[in-house]
């Protein structure tokens, strides 16, 4: 089968069948990953040094770049995926984007200086406008909408361009008034004609990014622990850390996804609600492994956080990750003990900080909440003949 070189970008069904995640898709949430490793990194370093301010602030605002240039470009594939050669080549441009945006990421936790990011995060945002423009000359039914995408991201890099000349005592003020400006830009251009991204393409590219997620807190707490078996330090307990660890990393991995949402994306204000819940679902569990290696550097010795900070690098993560997952996706389909079990453990997690051993007591809360939910489903199981 020979490719094209050229299709016109006309908008594909939203009940498309077998409509599932393709390699170029796999490829761009794989150069995602150096940038999430180096958030994180940076994270659990500032924690380390009880730098926890400027670690939190810094990491958010960092992974909000990461986020949100991903979840643009898959809602746009979902509907205009046409896998010609334009098509492929302005889609590697965004990954070179991604790329310079995790050569930034240093520079942004240690000097504060974004320049870098900025540069990275508008070559993925500009791209992104091509691609509107071209499904607005072909798609005439939705042409409004892609008009304003593609005027709206333009406006809104020029902002974050000139963010960069605002002086230190403005320059968060400006951060947050171009974060809402982005978030605004979809429910601004939906509103004129929904784009026709499809429900379980969408569910299935976020679920693939919460692996991307998840292994990236299993590889950096497995690091960790194997960088202080190298030193010599106790085994037994660095191995019962490591068991707590990935305990918490298999709970949370099936309390994500023992919830699928395609049936739930059905009105643009709940989708919007969903897609955008799952900034603090992504970067809590990427908050995760950097929160296990503090607690290593806690148990060695080498970190500066007081025991029950080191465990909130953990447990509120967790915590959020809980709540959030809770709202979006139990709430709107279970009733009963589950949901009020999300929120219990929750609590639960938070104040598993105040214990001598907090990644294993939530670890241990997390098992049990994962035991509540295959009860609850066990329970309501059809009887086989």
């Amino acid at each position: 089968m020979t490719r094209a070189w050229y299709r016109p970008m006309t908008a594909r069904r939203s009940d498309e069948e077998h409509r599932v995640a393709t390699p170029l898709e796999l490829l761009f949430d794989l150069s995602f990953v150096v940038a999430v490793a180096s958030a994180a990194a940076n994270l659990h370093h500032a924690l380390t040094e009880d730098h926890i301010g400027h670690g939190v602030a810094g990491y958010l605002s960092v992974f909000f770049a990461i986020w949100w240039a991903w979840l643009n470009f898959t809602w746009f594939a979902s509907a205009y995926d046409t896998d010609d050669v334009p098509y492929r080549l302005t889609t590697l441009v965004q990954i070179a984007g991604v790329l310079v945006v995790a050569a930034g990421v240093p520079r942004a936790f240690d000097r504060a200086d974004f320049t870098v990011i900025t540069v990275g995060y508008v070559i993925m945002r500009l791209a992104m406008v091509t691609q509107w423009l071209r499904a607005a000359r072909s798609d005439r039914e939705r042409a409004a909408s892609a008009r304003r995408y593609a005027l709206g991201i333009t406006l809104v890099q020029l902002g974050w361009v000139a963010r960069l000349w605002l002086p230190d005592s403005v320059f968060w003020v400006g951060f947050l008034v171009l974060v809402l400006a982005e978030l605004a830009v979809p429910v601004w251009a939906e509103r004129v004609e929904r784009t026709t991204w499809h429900p379980h393409h969408i569910t299935e590219r976020y679920g693939l990014f919460t692996l991307i997620v998840l292994g990236e807190s299993i590889l950096a707490a497995t690091g960790a622990i194997a960088e202080a078996l190298d030193a010599g330090h106790s085994q037994t307990e660095l191995i019962s850390l490591a068991v707590a660890g990935l305990v918490i990393v298999f709970s949370l991995w099936w309390l994500y996804f023992d919830h699928p949402a395609q049936d739930l994306l059905i009105t643009l204000r709940f989708s919007l609600t969903w897609g955008y819940g799952h900034f603090l679902i992504f970067a809590s569990v990427a908050a995760v492994g950097a929160g296990l290696e503090v607690a290593v550097d806690h148990d060695l010795h080498v970190s500066h956080l007081p025991a029950p900070a080191a465990g909130l690098a953990t447990t509120v993560p967790i915590a959020v990750f809980l709540m959030v997952v809770w709202y979006i996706q139990v709430c709107p389909t279970q009733r009963g003990l589950i949901t009020w079990a999300f929120p219990a453990a929750a609590v639960l997690a938070l104040l598993s900080s105040l214990s001598p051993a907090p990644v294993h007591v939530v670890a241990l809360v997390l098992a049990a909440l994962v035991a509540v939910l295959v009860a609850v489903e066990h329970r309501h199981e059809p009887s086989r003949a």
